[in-house]
């Protein structure tokens, strides 16, 4: 006999996934969009309210050659201060088209610009492959929040104890005691980003657009899919379904959501981005995300678009790599995308 809890969940899931498909039949478009992000919305718990001032400030500002590196801090809610690098193109004038820069697990923002934290830039780019650095010199102005639960802003007695580590984990536990959730903040804070590049004079802020890594894809995906801000988002090394990856594998518990399965799967979520632009990059050879479910969840996002009547404002890339940023399609394609006209792309 046997007395695992395989089996169980295995028919969770197929109970689910059959109920889900009843209750989203004979839905226009624009219907399953709102009801997706109502369940969304509900999943990612409760927000904070938005009106506290942002109150940004300067707090130095470095010159990198081919770019301007400041950094920046603002307050995101009461008592939550964010570090901010913000990238500026030398070359050309403003306002530029500007990306929310959202990094992935490690040592925080650095991470996408290849830096220490000192400003001395790494040897080795990493798997976020300098991707700040690529896109502001593509001609972009970048916006990279360290993100909750990373590099300075971890709970502090393990940044004190265990440095090499976040506090995913003990944040997402916490929070679900107040019925929240890491990532409903982090979606947030992503959100309360966009307040901030809205503000800035050198940004233009009919062209925002959002780039995200792994778990920084999820932010940007939801931040997008919520926030009709931002007119285009490319998603590196995330886009999968939940079945094929975090149910099928140990991931960090900042990937679950409440409830979420009751509504959607992964590609669903990832689709309340349509019309609007969107690309997909994914490593063939990526253990995390397994390349043959993130081509299922290509496929019904190639649904979603064509349904929308948009399907040439979707694109994708699986290259030959790992869970890694490549880039070399990913980013010229987000500058042509913020480059069109914006009316066509809301």
């Amino acid at each position: 006999m046997d007395w695992s809890m395989d089996a169980f969940l295995k028919r969770v899931y197929e109970d689910t996934e059959a109920r889900v498909k009843l209750k989203r039949e004979h839905l226009l478009p624009i219907e399953r969009r709102e009801q997706l992000r109502n369940a969304l919305k509900r999943a990612l718990g409760e927000f904070p309210e938005r009106e506290h001032p942002l109150a940004a400030v300067l707090l130095d500002r470095t010159d990198y050659g081919g770019f301007m590196l400041e950094r920046i801090a603002y307050t995101t809610m009461e008592a939550v201060h964010v570090p901010v690098l913000v990238l500026v193109p030398k070359a050309g004038t403003g306002p530029w088209p500007v990306v929310l820069a959202c990094h992935g697990h490690g040592n925080g923002y650095y991470d996408a610009v290849g830096l220490d934290p000192a400003g001395a830039e790494l040897g080795d780019p990493g798997i976020h492959n300098r991707f700040a650095v690529q896109l502001v010199r593509a001609g972009m102005l970048v916006v990279i929040p360290e993100i909750m639960g990373f590099g300075a802003r971890r709970i502090a007695e393990e940044l004190r104890t265990t440095p090499n580590y976040s506090s995913c984990g003990t944040l997402s536990a916490q929070l679900l005691m107040y019925g929240r959730t890491l990532a409903g903040m982090r979606v947030f804070e992503a959100m309360r980003a966009i307040d901030y590049i809205s503000g800035r004079e050198d940004a233009d802020a009919e062209r925002i657009g959002a780039f995200g890594f792994s778990g920084g894809s999820l932010i940007a995906a939801f931040a997008s899919g919520l926030d009709e801000r931002v007119k285009a988002a490319v998603l590196c090394g995330w886009t999968n379904t939940f079945k094929g990856s975090i149910l099928a594998m140990h991931h960090c518990i900042d990937n679950y959501l409440p409830g979420i399965l009751l509504s959607a799967e992964q590609p669903d979520l990832a689709g309340l981005i349509a019309p609007r632009s969107l690309f997909v990059e994914s490593g063939e050879k990526d253990p995390l995300f397994p390349v043959e479910h993130v081509r299922q969840a290509l496929s019904q996002l190639e649904e979603t678009y064509a349904g929308w009547g948009a399907s040439e404002r979707f694109g994708y890339d699986i290259h030959p790599g790992s869970h890694e940023i490549a880039g070399d399609k990913s980013i010229p394609w987000l500058l042509r995308a913020l480059s069109q006209g914006v009316k066509d792309m809301s």
